[in-house]
Formats: C-alpha cells, sequence, structure tokens
C-alpha cells in the first residue's frame, strides 16, 4: 500500500533549525561519544565509529528532540501539560523533558512495551496510559487526551522541532570526526518514522556532503527502503514481527520522508539474529549496552551492507533501554 507525500515546505527543518536546537540543548543534553574499537577495525577491514546515545538522558537519542520541542513551548502551554504516543523511547524523553520543565506529561503507550520502558517514563513522572497496538488507534487516544486536556501533542517523529533535536546527534558526530581528523565516508542511523536520519541529513548535508547516508531498519519493517526506491510512501505488511520494538512504524513520516528523498543514497536491512549479534559485539568490545533497535545500523555494518566499500563508516547506537531477558538472550546467541 502506497502513501502520497504533499509535505508543506514551511513545515520542514533546515540546517538552521539543528544549530538552534544544539544551543538550546547545551547543558541539558549529553555530549555523548564517538567510540571506536581497533579490534572491531581489523576484523571488519575498515573504520568504524560508533555514536553511543545509550549514554544520552533516558538512554536514547529521544531526549534531544523532546527537549527542543518542549522548551520553546509558553507558559501557558506548558501549564496545560504534553501528551504523546510512543513504543518506549519518545516516551522517555517527553517525560524526562517535562519533569526538567516542571509540566504535566501522559504518554500512550503499547501494554506490550519493554517493562523498563514502561516503568522508566512513570518514573520520570508522567501519566501512561496503555493501549493495544494491534486493535487500537494510538493517535486517536492521544487526540482525546489533548482535547480533554488542552494538552499539547508531542508527536516522535513528523515535527521540525523534534527533527531538528535529533539532527544534532549528527552534527556532533561530524564535529567529533573532524576534531581527529576523520573523513566520514558513510553514515547511517537507524530509522523507524524517519526523524533521527532526517535531521542527521540536514547537518551531513551542510557539514559533509560527501557522506552518504542510510536509514537502517530490521528486516520485515523496511519500509523506509522500499519508499526509497519507490519514490513513495510505503507501507509495511500487517503481521510482521521483530525484536526491535522501536522500529516497528508502519509507514515513513510524511515530513521526515520529504527530507530523506533528497539526502539519503538508500536503506539497509538486518535481521533479528544479526541485530543480537551486533549488541554483543557492542557489549564486548566497546563496552556498550545496546537495544535491538538501537543495534540495527551497526549490525548493518558488521555485516557488510555498506555499498562501495567506504573506508570510514559512522552509525548511530540510537538506544539502550532492553530488558534484561533480552540482552542476556543477545550476549548467549
Amino acid at each position: 500500500m502506497t502513501s502520497s507525500t504533499d509535505a508543506d515546505p514551511g513545515d520542514l527543518p533546515t540546517f538552521a533549525h539543528v544549530l538552534a536546537a544544539a544551543d538550546r540543548l547545551k547543558g541539558h543534553a549529553v555530549l555523548t561519544p564517538l567510540l571506536e574499537s581497533s579490534a572491531i577495525n581489523k576484523r571488519l577491514g575498515f573504520r568504524l565509529l560508533v555514536k553511543a546515545e545509550p549514554l544520552q538522558r533516558t538512554g536514547s537519542f529521544k531526549f534531544r528532540g523532546a527537549f527542543n520541542r518542549l522548551v520553546q513551548l509558553d507558559e501557558a502551554a506548558r501549564k496545560r501539560g504534553v501528551v504523546a504516543f510512543s513504543s518506549g523511547n519518545h516516551a522517555q524523553g517527553v517525560a524526562a523533558a517535562a519533569e526538567m520543565l516542571g509540566m504535566p506529561a501522559t504518554i500512550v503507550m503499547p501494554a506490550d512495551a519493554p517493562a523498563i520502558k514502561l516503568a522508566n517514563t512513570r518514573g520520570y513522572g508522567a501519566t501512561v496510559v496503555t493501549y493495544d497496538r494491534h486493535t487500537e488507534d494510538r493517535e486517536a487516544i492521544t487526540a482525546r487526551i489533548a482535547e480533554a486536556q488542552g494538552a499539547t501533542i508531542v508527536r516522535p517523529y513528523d515535527e521540525r522541532e523534534i527533527m531538528a533535536g535529533q539532527g544534532t546527534a549528527g552534527l556532533e558526530i561530524i564535529e567529533q570526526a573532524a576534531a581527529r581528523g576523520i573523513t566520514i565516508d558513510a553514515m547511517a542511523a537507524n530509522s523507524s518514522g524517519g526523524g533521527l536520519i532526517a535531521g542527521c541529513a540536514l547537518a551531513f548535508a551542510a557539514r559533509s556532503p560527501a557522506t552518504r547516508l542510510y536509514c537502517a531498519e530490521p528486516a520485515g519493517f523496511d519500509d523506509h527502503a522500499r519508499s526509497l526506491v519507490a519514490g513513495t510512501r510505503l507501507r509495511n505488511v500487517a503481521g510482521a514481527y521483530s525484536i526491535c520494538d522501536a522500529l516497528l512504524g508502519a509507514i515513513p513520516g510524511q515530513l521526515t520522508f520529504e527530507i530523506n528523498r533528497r539526502h539519503l543514497a538508500g536503506g539497509l536491512v538486518a535481521s533479528d539474529t544479526e541485530a543480537k549479534r551486533a549488541m554483543a559485539v557492542a557489549f564486548n568490545d566497546l563496552k556498550l549496552v545496546i537495544e535491538p533497535g538501537g543495534a540495527i545500523a551497526l549490525a548493518a555494518a558488521l555485516e557488510g551492507r555498506f555499498p562501495g566499500n567506504p573506508r570510514t563508516i559512522a552509525v548511530i547506537a540510537s538506544g539502550g533501554n532492553v530488558d534484561a531477558a533480552v540482552f542476556r538472550e543477545a550476549l548467549a546467541a
């Protein structure tokens, strides 16, 4: 099934929005490290850089966009609060940003979200409303709550300030690599709605235009990869399954796809088994805990999925909010 793209250019972020977001995030977001392992490089035969967003506030990149969006709300909007829908990482980002800024937050989350994500979201003081992801419409639930409370809806990817905030991760990669005299040939970020790679694409287009950019997705949820080939947004097939709970979006975002179709060289896909192997590699060689959905771009690099044999690749490990049982299974795989 296809969906047309008719995004309003006025709703799209620019690189100037990414720079403004970087200023707002100073002193609030963590400048996460760009990690490298000589052991990994030797095994692969190329240089691999890993942006460690599990070390970000709330354990994922999502805090960047959430804080950038919420900090711009006026006092009246802050009093009414915010409402968001999320499988878990956006939920925690919005909840944490709301707590920091002193505003109420309600988060609509799937009942089968990882326990750690549900618990952490509540721990930041948010009210969590659960739903059945197979039979209920999370956006409809969110809209009803927003209307009843007068709250501001904070979408997980299809908002200008969300994408701009996420793009600061890409800006940091460029600056951190340049400080070490490194030129990045190719870069990939995990994609569900596409906000992270869209924001990063704006940064790379402005500061490292020769770098080839890719989205990374789990097998069965490669809607971005297929959409880029088709030139229009395509849905995933209903009923597909992946352990990558953070990357189970049904279709690329309307605004995010408008940016990604202009800037991305293509899409990369990795299996659940490959994601588990990447989690183990990250733990053993980088001493980094990554959740399944946060490991897909790394898995694509480890499995040699990047076209053209790039000599230096950067990937974003986008989150580390993984239940202990799932992490143990990955290490044992």
